[in-house]
């Protein structure tokens, strides 16, 4: 039976790490002591939900975890320190702490080792959250002990909502443009302007109409969405800022 831990102490481990071509071990009390620190802890480095949403929310609401008093965000899993750091430049994970946890010591006293001997995973964390203070946990978001990889209360908006409610979270904003169009890099210049992140996806011509008709019922590049919303061409993006 998994514990909740709230009110403990973290416990109290030497994690080796590797930096460059040099060993270096790291104590829970350079990681914790004197900060707030957000912790997520998963199966296993690369695997597919960690992958593809676990960590990849973590690293992009780090600006504003940090907006709202929380110093780092640790990243743990029961993998050695190459495993780790090679996930960290795949990922492009540079907002977060990866801690490897390769012994599975830390995971083991916080009561979260568990078998993924089905797997061929051997011994691995449970997935899990947690808000720590100065070495103490104020709060963990546990995942519900169901069969399989359950992923419903650990994620980076749920420790965020916990952390602040009303925090002001990244748009997400995408631009389906085609290379040297005069119209997609004013789209991109207004973004830019607005200070708006984007992610640009440019579109070959052979598939171009195809994919903007699908997603926009719109044949012309570029396409901007922000939050989900279709804002549509430079033109109506430049309308939308202007309201």
């Amino acid at each position: 039976m998994l514990q909740n831990r709230e009110g403990q102490r973290v416990p109290n481990v030497i994690f080796h790490t590797r930096v460059g071509n040099d060993w270096k071990d790291i104590s829970t009390d350079e990681l914790f002591k004197g900060k707030t620190v957000v912790l997520f802890s998963l199966p296993g480095a690369f695997t597919p939900t960690c992958s593809s949403t676990h960590l990849p929310r973590y690293n992009e609401l780090a600006p504003t975890f940090a907006a709202n008093g929380v110093d780092s965000i640790l990243c743990v899993s029961v993998n050695d320190t190459f495993v780790m750091n090679e996930w960290a430049k795949d990922q492009e994970a540079a907002n977060l702490t990866m801690v490897p946890d390769g012994n599975g010591d830390f995971t083991e006293g916080m009561g979260m080792l568990v078998d993924k001997l089905d797997l061929g995973f051997g011994r691995r964390s449970w997935r899990y959250s947690m808000l720590v203070k100065d070495g103490v946990i104020e709060k963990m978001f546990i995942e519900p002990q169901e069969p399989g990889d359950p992923f419903k209360v650990s994620d980076a908006d749920t420790m965020l909502d916990y952390i602040n409610k009303d925090a002001k979270k990244p748009d997400q904003v995408v631009v389906f443009s085609k290379v040297g169009c005069p119209h997609c890099a004013r789209a991109k210049a207004l973004l830019e302007d607005k200070g708006l992140a984007y992610v640009d996806v440019p579109l070959d011509n052979k598939i171009r109409g195809k994919v903007l008709g699908a997603v926009s019922g719109k044949m012309t590049a570029p396409q901007v969405f922000i939050n989900g919303q279709l804002i549509g061409s430079a033109d109506e993006l430049e309308t939308y800022f202007k309201a």
